[in-house]
């Protein structure tokens, strides 16, 4: 799909419905918000499945909140800038209301056996909320036995060992740019040596 196509399917209200959509309904952080965006914006063909765990990459390595991000990220896709501030007032306006009219009319009912029922009951389907776009693109994008070995070790360091997803970011970072320059140098290398043996083959003939 072209980036042209892209544009002319997506309006200003449409990104502000949906994404006002999503954020009403998202209950449990911006985690469980990747589900609705995932299954709204590939079903409508604005964005690819394999674009997707980029996405989410971009949006937990960049500063502020994880939702916010994410709507910044696919609203410029869609529309550019103006597409960045639509999504976003999209996202969090109707979290804002929710939230400012919870707080005047429902202070008073937080330890309400009811009400803390409700919440023990809306937990689980967090978790599964959270955990099912994950799982998907654990098996979507990790082709090689190394993938799922990063994804182990990570999962074990973060989970069990209590080290700060901040550092393993910059560690993996430095990583990865350290082996694409020894890649590249690599690559580099093995072209000249190429043209070399050429022009000593067109230098005899």
């Amino acid at each position: 799909m072209t980036e042209e196509k892209t544009v002319k399917q997506a309006s200003f209200l449409q990104i502000f419905l949906i994404f006002a959509k999503i954020g009403a309904f998202t209950i449990g952080g911006g985690y469980a918000m990747i589900p609705l965006i995932q299954n709204e914006m590939v079903r409508r063909g604005w964005l690819d499945e394999k674009e997707f765990p980029d996405l989410i990459a971009l949006s937990q390595t960049a500063p502020g909140i994880l939702a916010v991000n994410i709507s910044i990220f696919v609203g410029y896709k869609l529309r550019g800038t103006k597409g960045s501030i639509v999504a976003t007032l999209g996202s969090i306006l109707p979290s804002f209301f929710i939230i400012l009219v919870i707080a005047i009319a429902f202070s008073g009912y937080q330890d309400n056996p009811t009400v803390v029922r409700i919440f023990k009951g809306i937990r689980p389907v967090v978790v599964a909320l959270i955990a099912a776009p994950m799982i998907r693109m654990a098996f979507q994008n990790n082709g090689k036995w190394w993938h799922w070995a990063i994804t182990a070790v990570v999962l074990v360091m973060t989970a069990f060992l209590k080290i700060s997803p901040i550092y393993i970011m910059l560690c993996i970072i430095v990583v990865a740019v350290s082996v694409t320059l020894y890649n590249d140098q690599r690559f580099r290398r093995k072209m000249h040596i190429r043209d070399i043996k050429d022009r000593k083959k067109e230098g005899k003939q």
